[in-house]
């Protein structure tokens, strides 16, 4: 194939009457010969079961060889024997225990949670809070603020029940003083 000479009267220093290289040819690629593309697999087709899979893979130089003796993989067992396990947590790793919660501090809570329904728990409750809250302090115990809300609620609890409580003598005292002492039998 040769390419047509420019246009005119100029002249291309790069143009020449005969191509520079050669056609490439289709069935080398730089140099090396292509592989034949694969064709339609017959699933009927007796396999090689020692066959590589691939056979332009690289071989794994390394596989089925022996760790040393001095320094075992990790995971790895010697014939006959299971694969160790995860070695047991130490001390100070992984998330921390929460502390124990103190038994006085839920029993004050409950006490005074059940004073909205009985008034005579509240103030028990609220005195068994002032307990927890110090044992809190001296032992390091969790319940903090369950015994601080059973605080709270027991002395508002034991705060309505004395107004009831007052309530009901000013009323029994007006109904003696205003009430007719005469009675006509």
């Amino acid at each position: 194939m040769t390419n047509p000479p420019p246009p005119g009267n100029w002249t291309d220093p790069t143009w020449s009457a005969q191509p520079s290289s050669p056609a490439p040819d289709p069935t080398l690629v730089a140099g090396q010969p292509v592989p034949p593309q694969p064709g339609p697999v017959d699933p009927y087709a007796p396999t090689n079961p020692y066959a590589p899979t691939n056979p332009y893979a690289p071989a794994d130089p390394y596989a089925g060889a022996q760790p040393p003796a001095t320094q075992p993989m990790p995971g790895y067992a010697p014939p006959g024997y299971a694969p160790p396990g995860y070695p047991p947590q130490y001390p100070g790793y992984g998330y921390p225990q929460p502390p124990k919660t103190n038994g006085m501090a839920i029993a004050a809570f409950v006490l005074a949670l059940l004073g909205f329904t009985s008034c005579i728990t509240a103030p028990v409750g609220a005195i068994l809070g002032h307990v927890a809250q110090k044992q809190i302090r001296l032992s390091g115990e969790g319940g903090a603020g369950m015994a601080k809300a059973a605080i709270i609620v027991g002395w508002i609890l034991t705060g309505f029940l004395v107004l009831v409580i007052a309530g009901y003598a000013v009323a029994i005292i007006y109904a003696i003083t205003t009430g007719d002492n005469s009675s006509s039998y």
